[in-house]
């Protein structure tokens, strides 16, 4: 059976997913950080996409983009894993396959969930207890979303700027909202909708997605078995 595209609108935020093989590391050292980072803004400006948030962990990697046009992310992500994995191999001497599958992406409704998608992935190096403080963690846009190390190839989401009328008071804004922990609601609900490669927010983006995509854009319900008779 044909897998089905991905959902896919210009101008909407989707958070994307890639990890490493069986789970295993995708980046060995720091020059490896740096080479994706590189080549990650080279395949923004070829393909025309905004980032507003990363991070990079040892075996995965969190992006929030913002497409151009439908398709420019797939592009995007495919320059992206074929440069990085074709310079990964030959520095560390090794063949085949760096990447688990396909990497994973779910649209986020603009109004409600771009915020919460900038926490989650600002905030992943804490969750998995590598520091107390996400703005610390050198390999995420946490200290550029906190005024610390302003990354001119970031574009701030809308909703980012909506926080206050000036830098330095957004800055101060964020670092409010980092202190905040996200809901066991809010982490499933991001996970879900990620792993299901769904339209994350309220029940309107969803039928407007739905409307224009001709899609499901909610999640699958968990899977009951019958009851024993």
């Amino acid at each position: 059976m044909a897998r089905q595209p991905r959902l896919d609108l210009p101008g909407i935020p989707q958070h994307i997913v890639q990890r490493g093989n069986n789970r295993l590391p995708c980046f060995l050292d720091d020059t490896d950080l740096h080479r994706y980072l590189h080549l990650l803004r080279e395949a923004l400006l070829d393909t025309r996409c905004m980032l507003h948030a990363y991070v990079l962990m040892d075996n995965h990697v969190h992006l929030l983009v913002t497409p151009s046009e439908v398709g420019a992310i797939s592009k995007m992500m495919q320059r992206l894993g074929r440069c990085y994995v074709g310079q990964f191999n030959a520095r560390h001497r090794r063949t085949g396959t760096l990447w688990e599958g396909r990497y994973k992406a779910c649209l986020v409704d603009t109004e409600t969930y771009v915020l919460r998608c900038y926490r989650y992935i600002d905030l992943n190096p804490v969750r998995a207890r590598l520091t107390d403080d996400a703005a610390s963690y050198p390999w995420s846009s946490a200290s550029s979303h906190c005024g610390l190390r302003p990354l001119a190839w970031l574009t701030p989401h809308p909703a980012y700027t909506a926080l206050a009328p000036t830098p330095e008071a957004r800055a101060e804004a964020y670092r409010q909202l980092l202190r905040e922990v996200l809901s066991d609601d809010d982490l499933a609900a991001i996970r879900t909708y990620l792993k299901q490669q769904r339209a994350l927010g309220h029940g309107g983006f969803r039928a407007m997605v739905e409307a224009k995509t001709q899609r499901l854009a909610g999640i699958r319900p968990a899977h009951r078995p019958p009851r024993s008779q």
